[in-house]
Formats: structure tokens, sequence, C-alpha cells
């Protein structure tokens, strides 16, 4: 059955109905998952002085926590299609918050790295479980929305994140007992995460059908409509080893590695980037108001994520709605650091993040189109997993050159370097799997 065809009302009903059931739910989740991770940005701005952390253990420190990430991801994501997302997302949310909160108990440079490669341990699964599990209940042409709506909680998690974080380390002394602010930052912060995850075990059906808020009739009806655009899709792997051998699968991984190298330079550094505007420019920020500018980017990218999201579900057109927003962000970060204003810097880091932002859901519509079962449980992961590790190799990498240089320039330089390469094996990609994805069967199936 083509996207094209008109849905019957029972899944026009399911579908919004899901949508405002799930996504609040569901975004809620992923922000507090995106604060717990990259709230470390804002703590360095005490915690490396306070820790005696250089630029570049800082860079690794921040950075192990994807290599904790990438080697459990692709059995917490098989695990997750085998038991349910009910219980194997509430599994994550108490691990990661846990860890999460013992942050606040680090006293030196190698503590800081066992935490920050247990919490993406903890975290590993979450999020491909989340695109996998969308999976189950949209129809494709509604999918790239979807996402956009649901990766909102990133770019919220920092528009309201990042004034609380820095609000937190800065008025944190001495409450609960905790010496300095950003320990109780890392401590306050992670506890929604664990009260969140006992409400997932309440909250969150597994599939349509067990769903006690749908009707009958229709959680029938939207599992039949997908359960069809899955077999008209044909997809070619659906086991777990082809699906991890698949060269579309490694493509697609490197492509989510270099748009996934931008996002994480940006909330690692970001907030010292802001506050190197003050010696540059000769102007002068609060802790506060280094977080209020950071978040702003990133309410500007929220906006254009959700536009290219919309668009590219419109069209059914996928491929350039990828690589596109990569190119302009790969020019936005190229320049940034080179403007003459303050205020054009920040503008340029806004097309910077609104290019990331924008790229990432419709990456997420690819995989589908060639995977289906476990093996797009797997390839799913796989691809995150992989692109993930740029955030290990990102922070560190940024975070060398900076300490090698002593500005960020040449570090920006290597985001807009990686973004240009996922712009160009996208359109690699997008000739073997082709551009829409309306539904029909595949016909460029031959592997890169």
């Amino acid at each position: 059955m083509a996207d094209d065809v008109p849905e019957s009302p029972l899944v026009e009903a399911a579908v919004r109905r899901a949508m405002w059931r799930l996504l609040p739910f569901l975004g809620l989740c992923y922000l507090l998952n995106y604060v717990d991770r990259v709230n470390v940005g804002f703590a360095a701005l005490r915690m490396n002085p306070d820790l005696g952390l250089s630029a570049a253990a800082y860079g690794l420190g921040a950075g192990l926590f994807f290599v904790g990430y990438f080697f459990f991801e692709v059995p917490s994501n098989v695990v997750l299609h085998r038991v349910g997302a009910r219980l194997w997302i509430a599994r994550i949310m108490l691990t990661w918050g846990i860890v999460a909160s013992a942050t606040a108990f680090v006293t030196n440079e190698l503590g800081f790295y066992a935490v920050r490669f247990l919490l993406g341990v903890a975290e590993a699964g979450f999020f491909p479980g989340i695109i996998l599990y969308l999976t189950y209940w949209f129809p494709r042409a509604r999918r790239a929305r979807v996402v956009a709506l649901f990766f909102l909680a990133v770019p919220l998690s920092t528009v309201l994140g990042a004034p609380l974080s820095t609000w937190l380390i800065e008025n944190g002394d001495g409450v609960l007992g905790f010496a300095q602010g950003w320990r109780f930052m890392f401590f306050a912060e992670g506890v929604p995460a664990v009260l969140v995850g006992l409400l997932v075990l309440v909250l969150l059906p597994d599939r349509p059908t067990t769903a006690r808020w749908l009707e009958p009739d229709a959680a029938r009806a939207l599992e039949a409509r997908i359960a069809d655009e899955d077999a008209a899709q044909v997809p070619e792997t659906t086991g777990m080893r082809d699906a991890l051998r698949d060269g579309r699968v490694v493509a697609l991984s490197v492509v989510y590695f270099g748009v996934v190298f931008g996002l994480y330079v940006l909330a690692f550094f970001l907030p010292q980037v802001v506050s190197d505007l003050q010696e540059q420019f000769g102007v002068e920020f609060s802790l506060v108001q280094i977080g209020l500018i950071t978040a702003v980017p990133y309410a500007v990218a929220s906006v254009v994520m959700v536009l290219n999201a919309r668009h590219s579900d419109a069209t059914r057109e996928r491929t350039l709605h990828v690589a596109v927003p990569a190119l302009v962000g790969a020019a936005g970060v190229a320049v940034a650091l080179f403007l003459d204003s303050p205020y054009l810097v920040i503008a340029a880091m806004c097309v910077c993040a609104s290019g990331v932002f924008a790229a990432i859901p419709v990456i997420w519509q690819i995989p589908p189109t060639f995977l289906t079962g476990v093996g797009a449980a797997a390839g799913i992961a796989l691809i995150n997993s992989f692109g993930n590790l740029s955030g290990f190799v990102g922070p560190y990498l940024t975070g060398w050159l900076q300490g090698v240089t002593g500005d960020f320039r040449v570090g920006m330089f290597v985001v807009a370097g990686f973004m240009v390469l996922a712009a160009v094996v996208v359109l690699v990609v997008g000739r073997r799997v082709g551009t829409r994805d309306d539904g029909a069967p595949t016909t460029a199936g031959a592997r890169p």
C-alpha cells in the first residue's frame, strides 16, 4: 500500500491519538536523557578547575560516554525488540538516572572517566529503541515529522536545560551538603530520570493493540496499515547478521557520524565558545547569561528542523533533505569564529545548529526502506552507535586542538569537514536506495 493512498478514518484517528499520547511523554524522556548527557558542558566551566582537568582530559572524559554507548547499543536494541519497549526503556532510564546523579561524587580525573563510561553503558539503546518503537505506531508518510517532534527534546533540552543547569551551578553551593554547585546540578538533574523511568512502566504500551487508550478497531487498523507498508516495501535485509554486514548500513553510519560530530561539539563546547567571546570582543557575561546565549542556536534550530521534516514528508524525498542541511551547517560552523562581531558569531552558530538538527530526523527515514524486523533493530542501533562514536572523537579532538592552538577555529573546521563528508555519502546512499520513501518496492537494490 503506497503512502499516497488516503488513510482510513480509523487509522487517522489512531495516529492522532498516538501523537498526543506518546510524543509528549517520549519527548520528556529524551529531554531528560539529553540533559543528563550534555550538562557536563556547563559543569566544565567550574568543574574543570576544581578537578584540575585540562581541555584534552575534559574532552576525553566527555567522549568516553560514547565508548560505553557504542559497545552496548546493538545488544540493547535487540533486547528491546524482543522484550518490548515498556520494560527495557524503563530499565534504561532507571540506570542512567542513578549513574548521572553519581557524577556529583567524582573527585578526580579517573573517577570522571569512569562515570562517563558507565553513563554511556546505561543509556545504550534508548534513542535507537525509540526510533524503532515509533515505526510500530506511525505510517511512513508521518515519520519524519514525528521523529522531528520527538527530537525537539534535544534543542529544548538546551533552551530549557542551559539556563537551568547554569542556575543550579551558580546557586547550588552547599545545597544538600554539596560543596560545589556543579555537584548539586549533577545530582538534581539525574533524579527525574529515575522517577520518569518508573512512569514508563505505567504509561508506555508496547504496540497499538496493547494501548488501553485506543479503540480496538482503530488499533488493529493502524497495525494492519503499517504491516501493509512493510510488505509493500519489500525490505531486503531482515536478519541481524545481514543488517550488520549491509554496506548501506555502514554508509549511513558514516553519514550519521558526520552530522552528529557537529551536534556533540556544539553540545560540549558551545558554552566555552560563548564564554571565550568575552575576551575576544571585550564583553562580559554571567554564568546564567552564557546559558541563555547558548540556548539561542538551539531555539532557531528547533524551528528549522520541524519545517525540513514536514517538507520531506510532503515530498517523500529524503536524501536532499539530509545533504543540503549538512552542507549549510558546515558553511555556518566554518565561518563562525572568523567573524568580527559576537552577534554574527552567534548567528553563524544558529546556521550550523539548524543544519545539524534539520538533517537528523530525516536520516532515520532511510534505514526502514531496506531493513525490517530484528534486522531493523540491529541496523538502526549500529547506525546510531557508530554515529555516536563522534561524540567521543569530536569532544576529544576539539579539546586537544583547542589546547594545542589556543582557540576553537581548527576544531570548527574539522566539524565542517565531517558534515561535508556526511552530505557526500548520503547522496551516494540515495542513489542506492532511492531518494523517495513512498512505500513502493525498492528497485535500487545494489549495495555499495
